[in-house]
């Protein structure tokens, strides 16, 4: 069975309820029931944390087992060069998720620290993204080697 890590950062544990008319109404451990409907074949394991030095922990400790690994740092993307670092230190590939569009946004959201040891980046497209993400990761074929 496939495994894929889904990684939310600071202030996602509040989807639901904060910012609504950016983030929705819909909490992550609602939408999580959702996605795990749609891949009943795969092992989707969530962490979320408001703190970085856990995000790293678990980067960490699944990073060379999951076969993917979908990930919000949400404010973390902009600030991070440790959480790049864990990316680029294990074996999973990745891909990073924003449910808001960063680029239409504060001129601070513009840059991530992730997305160059990321495969994909999906910005806007709400939750859907962790959907289009896992989508990505199960298909996924590393580049071959010559």
């Amino acid at each position: 069975m496939k495994q894929i890590l889904i990684i939310n950062g600071p202030n996602l544990n509040l989807l639901g309820k904060r910012e609504p008319g950016i983030y929705g109404n819909r909490s992550f451990v609602d939408y999580l029931q959702t996605i795990e409907a749609m891949f009943p074949d795969v092992q989707l394991r969530y962490f979320q944390s408001n703190h970085e030095g856990e995000l790293l922990d678990k980067i960490h400790e699944l990073g060379f087992d999951v076969d993917g690994i979908v990930i919000n740092a949400g404010a973390y993307t902009h600030t991070s060069i440790a959480i790049a670092d864990a990316l680029s230190a294990v074996t999973a590939p990745a891909v990073e998720v924003h449910i808001s569009n960063v680029h239409a946004r504060e001129s601070f959201r513009h840059h991530s620290y992730l997305s160059a040891k990321c495969q994909g980046v999906i910005v806007g497209l709400g939750l859907t993204g962790y959907e289009l993400a896992i989508r990505y990761l199960l298909n996924y074929q590393p580049p071959a080697i010559t």
